[in-house]
């Protein structure tokens, strides 16, 4: 595949008006790529400076086969592709100067991009994120369900959604949200195009959270589902689950799909009992360039 065959650009709205249909054509394999671009389209300029991406899509005989995303932040965003066809991208890229600080796609084109890459530029990848993709089969409220209800968040409630967040990233290691969110950058960090749902005891109090995006392309994700270390084990991030997926489905989605840890055999089982089937496989790989030599 020629690089050629990669037609670049930095408008949003005409990526979209041309490779739309793919990028639905998948939507729980393409649920990273559909919400990461949404969020560049309707984004706008502020403190932090312009928005700026660079979009494109690899085609040949007026067909379709895969996408890429790269944006002001280095983030590398990828539709499954070829071992050869990552090569060829990674060749291009590098020709044009790009330096993505980091990749992300399904495992087998991540893994290959980073080995690509590290070929043409010398940047070393470090595997940052592993992750099982989950989609929703037939939604199945667990037994026996937790005293309580679920509720969707209002505005009140910024500041404890606000706070579970951070927490929730400290847990995973997320210290680039951490920052946005210390920052008051709340709009900027992945969860300010979130719904948050709590689940609450009879009294109102919460206790867990479950977080889902809109509807794009037929499809939500959840995500991020979390409960306070202290309240684990008592069937609240099921039950949190359950009402923001139902919601999902009520809202119009066709595929509800969620990430998960694949270190974490409690959270897997969790989802899998209550509907979910596994997809695929995701990973991140960063890259580090070096520091120039002193002179």
């Amino acid at each position: 595949m020629l690089p050629d065959d990669w037609h670049l650009t930095q408008d949003v709205d005409d990526f979209l008006a041309r490779a739309g249909d793919f990028l639905c054509s998948r939507p729980a394999l393409h649920n990273t790529p559909l919400t990461d671009i949404e969020k560049l389209r309707i984004r706008r300029p502020d403190a932090h400076g312009p928005v700026t991406a660079v979009f494109g899509r690899l085609e040949s005989g007026g067909e379709i086969h895969a996408v890429f995303y790269l944006t002001s932040r280095g983030r590398l965003g990828l539709t499954p592709l070829s071992v050869e066809q990552t090569d060829a991208l990674a060749a291009h890229l590098a020709v044009l100067g790009h330096s993505p600080a980091n990749v992300i796609a399904d495992h087998d084109t991540a893994t290959a991009y980073a080995d690509s890459w590290q070929r043409h530029t010398g940047a070393v990848p470090a595997l940052f994120w592993r992750t099982h993709l989950y989609r929703l089969g037939t939604l199945t409220p667990p037994q026996p369900r937790p005293k309580g209800r679920g509720r969707l968040t209002g505005g009140t409630d910024r500041e404890h959604v606000a706070r579970w967040c951070r927490e929730f990233c400290v847990d995973v290691g997320e210290q680039s949200s951490i920052d946005l969110i210390d920052a008051g950058s709340w709009d900027h960090s992945r969860f300010g195009d979130r719904h948050f749902t709590f689940w609450e005891t009879p009294d109102g109090t919460p206790v867990s959270m479950a977080a889902a995006t809109s509807v794009i392309g037929g499809m939500v994700r959840i995500d991020p589902v979390y409960t306070p270390a202290h309240l684990r084990g008592r069937g609240y991030a099921g039950a949190v689950t359950v009402e923001a997926s139902r919601a999902a489905l009520a809202a119009g989605a066709t595929d509800v799909v969620l990430f998960t840890d694949p270190g974490n055999p409690t959270s897997n089982a969790l989802y899998q009992r209550i509907g979910y089937v596994h997809v695929a496989d995701f990973a991140g790989y960063k890259f580090s360039y070096g520091a120039p030599e002193a002179g």
